[in-house]
């Protein structure tokens, strides 16, 4: 980690992140081996899908990655064993087939492969070499891209599965063979032609001819319409183009990053808060803030820092710690007695009953930045 992070900001990341070890020792007990959405009067519930034969939710990975770093950051077996647990409550979703779809790397990277990574559990390997299995199978040869969702869409695709391939990347390390690299490589170009816009804006779902893969269209899908930018994807387009760069080596791949955080920082400064809006062109008459965007963009922010060289590193990782900073002044949630790090999350722009709330992926996110810039060891990924 640079010098400049440590220089004016130690006293305000040590007490950030005793804060967050002080509350997760107190609060994962009373969890325990759920897999929480939100909270519900100051406590996390799973998710309140009101489809029964849905199964799993994508969100169920976010507990236990908070569970891993935090046990390998203290050693506590609480943590260990807790997010075992849930990891084999999981193996229900494993080989339920009907309800998965591109997700399956959230679930299972901060889970199995976190597990194998950190333990050296096998069972967790395989469980990681499945999930990876299952989301390659997805891959549209003819498109070129790794198909979104179930149902009748199939020539979708989304911004978030750049966060989903790394496991990909992670499988075909384990096993010495990179097909699994090239449909992760291959849906990263496809996503550098389509969702990446000329000012480093993205779409979040294109449609494409499933046999061609020639858009047909673009959606505004969890952001405010056609066009606009949804502050998440452009988070998830952040991290997930630099985590490819950081796997292949391919510097397309760095500088796509770089372009998406010009514009995210860009719109930040403009505007004077570094809590992101929901969407960076809203309509001003209904301003909508989203702490995940900002949690996940300061992940991201800070592995570019990492890759780039000392001339560009503070820009980075100025942005990142400018972003935790707001999270940790206007968002962090004060009650001890909530189970919620933070609040301000907003899951979709037009979704009326999840704005201004605790996300469990907005935490989860808080905590492996605040992790990555006390450089301690991250062995998600």
């Amino acid at each position: 980690m640079s010098d400049f992070v440590l220089t004016g900001h130690q006293e305000w990341l040590d007490n950030v992140w005793n804060r967050i070890k002080a509350k997760l020792a107190k609060t994962s007990r009373s969890i325990g081996a759920i897999m929480p959405y939100t909270t519900k009067n100051g406590k996390y519930m799973p998710y309140p899908n009101p489809d029964a034969n849905a199964g799993c939710w994508w969100t169920e990975g976010f507990w236990p990655g908070i569970l891993w770093i935090m046990y390998n950051e203290t050693g506590d077996e609480f943590y260990r064993e807790t997010a075992e647990q849930i990891e084999e409550k999981m193996d229900e979703f494993l080989y339920a087939f009907d309800c998965l779809h591109h997700d399956v790397g959230f679930m299972w990277l901060l889970t199995s492969v976190a597990n194998y990574r950190i333990t050296g559990n096998d069972r967790s390997r395989r469980r990681g070499m499945t999930a990876a299995s299952l989301l390659a199978s997805r891959y549209n040869i003819g498109g070129g891209f790794i198909r979104a969702w179930n149902g009748g869409n199939k020539g979708w695709a989304i911004i978030d599965c750049m966060m989903n391939i790394p496991i990909l990347y992670w499988a075909s390390e384990q096993i010495d063979d990179k097909r699994f690299e090239k449909i992760a490589r291959a849906h990263a170009d496809k996503a550098l032609e389509v969702f990446l816009r000329s000012d480093g804006s993205v779409n979040h779902i294109v449609s494409m001819d499933s046999d061609t893969g020639e858009v047909i269209e673009t959606f505004g899908g969890q952001g405010c319409y056609n066009g606009s930018s949804w502050s998440r994807g452009q988070s998830w387009a952040l991290y997930g183009f630099v985590l490819s760069y950081i796997r292949s080596g391919d510097v397309n791949y760095l500088d796509a990053a770089k372009r998406v955080a010009h514009y995210f920082l860009a719109d930040l400064a403009l505007k004077g808060d570094f809590v992101p809006d929901c969407d960076l062109r809203q309509p001003k008459d209904k301003i909508l803030k989203d702490s995940t965007a900002g949690a996940i963009a300061a992940c991201g922010l800070i592995e570019i820092g990492r890759c780039v060289d000392e001339h560009e590193k503070d820009l980075y990782l100025t942005g990142a710690i400018n972003i935790l900073k707001a999270l940790d002044e206007q968002c962090w949630v004060k009650d001890e007695d909530n189970e919620a790090l933070l609040t301000g999350g907003t899951s979709s722009y037009h979704g009326a009953d999840e704005h201004n709330i605790p996300l469990i992926y907005g935490d989860y996110y808080f905590v492996e930045a605040i992790s990555k810039l006390k450089d301690h060891k991250m062995l998600l990924w």
